[in-house]
């Protein structure tokens, strides 16, 4: 059984351009277009005319 498509970089490639909903650490909440990531799940959400740079080590949750 292959779980391509169930690890978390994946998901968050599928969710590029699309709404999500983030939920930080310190229980602060992001909602915005999901315009970039990285290896260490670092997100770059995308808000009106705000660009928020999140650490993936502050990241406890991300809902598309």
């Amino acid at each position: 059984m292959s779980d391509t498509g169930n690890r978390p970089l994946d998901v968050l490639e599928a969710s590029v351009g699309s709404t999500v909903t983030v939920q930080l650490k310190d229980g602060e909440v992001y909602e915005g277009v999901l315009a970039g990531y990285d290896q260490h799940m670092n997100l770059v959400v995308e808000s009106g005319e705000d660009t928020t740079i999140i650490r993936g080590d502050n990241v406890v949750s991300i809902r598309p």
